[in-house]
């Protein structure tokens, strides 16, 4: 929020724009100071910034938008990496410090997405954690095993296997190492990055990892596989790259549940709501949020998955076969075809996108104020 900073004039026009967008408006500003003068009302004390201003008329094109909710955009501050709150262009003397004012209209997709997200957080703090679903005990003749490889595909299996009374650990457990060809497991990497402990952009992530080379450790299934070798022994890890074999070593006959999958655009919002949740939650907490309170409801949506871009997939491919030659040469049981490692051509898209995942987090805000 900000001083008006302005003629009484101007700031009446300001004033009587806010009140527009309040009452469900969807006219731009600049269209809105062309064709209304100044009226009586008396000067605002303070005209929202124009970040707030522009998502709260983008919403009510999507609207309708409840009166409580729209005061909660207008209120909101823009959290993360950016501009500060940016005061309306003709209805604020331009300081020599400081970014000058803006037309709402111009700003950019990502500008409002950092308040949608700020708000988005503040919502699923308010949700809190879903009720614990009831998990059966451990029955007692089970085989032991640990899950890992892929994050989103060794979670799944937990989870799943838990529920089945069969959780993992124990003495002399079996480790199955989960993969996917190397394209699909780096993208799981990073969603899984941004709904725990955060993650850069995916362009940027994915960018510099091309530029330096080496795959990270979590992605690189022969390091997590040497890793374990050198703790159980080479003989009880196991590389599953088959999901149909993976019941049979873990001592059930259904398969495995697997993640429900997110869109580009969904994981993107995941993270930047994610860098909002750090201010609002200790790291166990907000891991737990995005994953039970939020993810589910972006699940929900739908939408193209993220797949490399075609741009490395050159660079994936001999990073898959320096996998796939290291997890031969240690003699590792492999279930499954080693050429499943290999990146692989998905329908998708190779980045999120600003004007998707705006849509996607004022979908949600409405949403929620309509239960």
């Amino acid at each position: 929020m900000h001083a008006a900073g302005a003629t009484g004039t101007a700031a009446d026009v300001a004033g009587s724009w806010v009140e527009h967008l309040r009452a469900g408006g969807t006219t731009p500003w600049r269209s809105w100071r062309e064709s209304h003068p100044a009226g009586p009302a008396p000067v605002p004390p303070v005209v929202p910034g124009a970040q707030q201003l522009e998502l709260l008329r983008r919403c009510n094109l999507a609207g309708p938008v409840p009166a409580p909710l729209a005061t909660r955009v207008l209120e909101a501050s823009a959290p993360g990496r950016g501009r500060p709150d940016l005061q309306l262009e003709g209805a604020a003397e331009r300081l020599a410090f400081g970014p000058p004012p803006v037309d709402p209209a111009d700003l950019p997709d990502d500008e409002l997405i950092r308040v949608a997200a700020g708000l988005l957080a503040e919502d699923v703090v308010a949700d809190g954690l879903p009720d614990p679903h009831h998990v059966p005990g451990a029955r007692w003749f089970r085989t032991r095993y640990r899950v890992t490889g892929d994050p989103l595909l060794a979670a799944a299996a937990r989870r799943d296997l838990t529920r089945r009374g069969r959780p993992p650990g124990g003495r002399g457990a079996v480790v199955l190492v989960l993969g996917a060809d190397l394209g699909q497991l780096l993208a799981d990497v990073w969603t899984d990055r941004c709904l725990a402990d955060g993650a850069p952009a995916w362009s940027d992530w994915v960018d510099r990892l091309a530029r330096r080379g080496p795959l990270p450790p979590r992605a690189d299934l022969a390091h997590t596989a040497a890793s374990w070798a050198a703790r159980v022994g080479r003989d009880r890890v196991h590389v599953v790259l088959d999901p149909a074999a993976a019941p049979r070593l873990v001592g059930v006959r259904r398969a495995l549940a697997t993640p429900t999958p997110l869109s580009a655009d969904a994981t993107e919002l995941s993270r930047r709501v994610g860098q909002v949740l750090g201010l609002l939650a200790v790291p166990p907490a907000r891991a737990d949020l995005l994953e039970h309170t939020l993810r589910p409801r972006l699940a929900a949506v739908g939408g193209a998955p993220l797949t490399l871009p075609a741009r490395h997939q050159r660079w994936a491919r001999l990073r898959a076969v320096r996998v796939q030659k290291a997890l031969l040469r240690a003699g590792y049981p492999v279930h499954g075809d080693p050429d499943r490692l290999l990146p692989v051509l998905r329908d998708g898209v190779e980045q999120p996108d600003d004007a998707g995942v705006l849509q996607l987090a004022m979908r949600l805000l409405l949403e929620k104020r309509s239960e």
